[in-house]
């Protein structure tokens, strides 16, 4: 392996370590995965690792998405986007009527504890 392949290949295992975290019913956007990784600024970056990913990595790819909720696979992958919002719809994840995710309620913020309501639900 050459030092350039190395490089992808530590900088992806970044990117893979900051999604695997991302826990259910929350959603990170590319830039959010891209900054948590050490890569701000090349929210790209963190696509292109999520493309190359391997389907036997089990990583929660679905609750990575474009700036403001978009679901960005619907251009290039409508099937995939569908398959993403099915996901995230049985994570608890809401959507606008404009078929973006309520990133008020559902964003990721590292750190940041889940508050219950007034029946404990989380």
């Amino acid at each position: 392996m050459n030092a350039a392949t190395r490089r992808s290949s530590d900088t992806y295992a970044r990117i893979y370590a900051v999604v695997r975290r991302i826990p259910l019913g929350r959603v990170a956007t590319y830039g959010q995965v891209a900054a948590a990784a050490g890569l701000q600024g090349r929210p790209r970056l963190a696509g292109y690792a999520l493309h190359a990913s391997s389907p036997h990595h089990g990583l929660p790819w679905h609750r990575v998405l474009g700036a403001g909720g978009r679901l960005t696979l619907a251009k290039l992958d409508p099937d995939g986007a569908l398959t993403q919002r099915l996901r995230l719809e049985a994570e608890g994840v809401r959507f606008t009527s404009r078929g973006r995710v309520d990133m008020s309620a559902h964003q990721w913020r590292p750190g940041e504890r889940r508050r219950r309501d007034a029946t404990g639900q989380i």
